[in-house]
């Protein structure tokens, strides 16, 4: 599977859960504080994406074969027994997920999300026949969504995959503040990370080749320089010619000001609260939380004792850092105290 800390793998080799019936590969959560984002922004829009309801109390996704091999997703609203069976999988232990049928919500043909395992004995994956529900529609087998170019879905993999190698991604940047933790005021911005850099190119590291983009600062202060020759990987930006529009390539200037307005748009959250998940809030070491804050075309990632990081539909491939200055550790306590969290 591919994506997020969000999903969680059960184990390569299925368990079978009734013979005839559904072979369990892997088990999701489905809730305001912890949802498959590659699904939408926030909860609602990842639970149209499944033709739910946005019940507060989420769901559980349960993804299988049926006994010919056929793809199934199974939704049931006992979250506490799929979260049980997700933390103990994470823990390499067994565990037998047997929903009861009380608790099935609704099967439907298909996943919504890449699998890298099968079960074993079966056919290999395949969408089952599509049949008429009780109305007479014929509805389509989910589907993951297109990953394969830049784009929303792919913006949100990205900003997962940060959240999930965040000590990594940190230690590429070099702050701009002096051993006594004040800023250094002429600093000018220095280059991001290039997520397109490391994933064009996943065998060779230690390319630099790939145009690298401004680092922002909340306050416009600080600066923030990764080292590219070690970025960590995110999912891959589309391929550009080798000779770009030099029309068409965003300034630094012009980055700047997409930034600051995710910024501001993050900012009129506190004012205006946004859809339920849009802003989460998860554990975090030394005390601090880790921050997750998606809009239309954006994602941010930061941790409430550091720096962000943004994402944008608009630059693919680009991850801006965003420096701590002075008012960026107050929007992000802010946002943690109107974010959800997993219970």
């Amino acid at each position: 599977m591919t994506g997020t800390d969000e999903a969680a793998a059960a184990t390569a080799a299925a368990d079978a859960v009734d013979d005839d019936a559904l072979y369990v590969l892997t088990a999701v959560l489905l809730t305001p504080a912890q949802f498959p984002s590659v699904l939408g922004d926030d909860f609602p829009e990842a639970c149209a994406a499944l033709g739910l309801e946005p019940y507060p109390g989420g769901y559980g996704l349960v993804l299988g074969q049926d006994g010919n091999g056929a793809r199934w997703t199974v939704i049931v609203d006992d979250v506490s027994l799929v979260a049980v069976a997700i933390a103990s999988w994470d823990c390499g232990m067994e565990y037998d997920l047997s929903p009861d049928e009380r608790t099935v919500v609704v099967a439907l043909p298909g996943w919504p999300l890449e699998l890298a395992v099968a079960a074993p004995g079966v056919a290999p994956p395949h969408d089952p026949e599509p049949e008429p529900d009780e109305d007479g529609t014929v509805r389509p087998p989910l589907t993951p969504p297109d990953t394969s170019v830049w784009g929303s879905p792919q913006r949100r993999l990205g900003a997962d995959e940060i959240a999930l190698q965040w000590a990594m991604w940190r230690g590429q940047i070099t702050d701009g503040q002096d051993e006594d933790g004040d800023e250094e005021e002429d600093e000018q911005p220095e280059p991001t990370a290039s997520a397109e850099s490391s994933a064009a190119a996943p065998d060779d590291p230690a390319d630099e080749s790939a145009d690298a983009a401004p680092e922002t600062s909340a306050d416009a202060a600080d600066s923030a320089t990764p080292s590219t020759s070690e970025t960590p990987e995110v999912p891959k930006a589309p391929e550009t010619p080798d000779e770009p529009n030099p029309d068409t390539s965003p300034t630094p200037g012009d980055l700047n000001a997409r930034v600051e307005r995710v910024l501001d748009e993050v900012r009129q959250y506190l004012d205006s609260p946004p859809p339920l998940g849009r802003v989460r809030s998860s554990f975090a070491p030394g005390g601090a939380r880790m921050l997750r804050a998606d809009g239309p075309g954006w994602s941010i990632v930061a941790r409430t004792d550091d720096i962000a990081f943004v994402l944008l539909d608009d630059e693919p491939g680009e991850v801006t850092p965003v420096g701590r200055g002075p008012k960026l550790p107050e929007l992000l306590e802010a946002l943690d105290a109107i974010a959800v969290r997993p219970s």
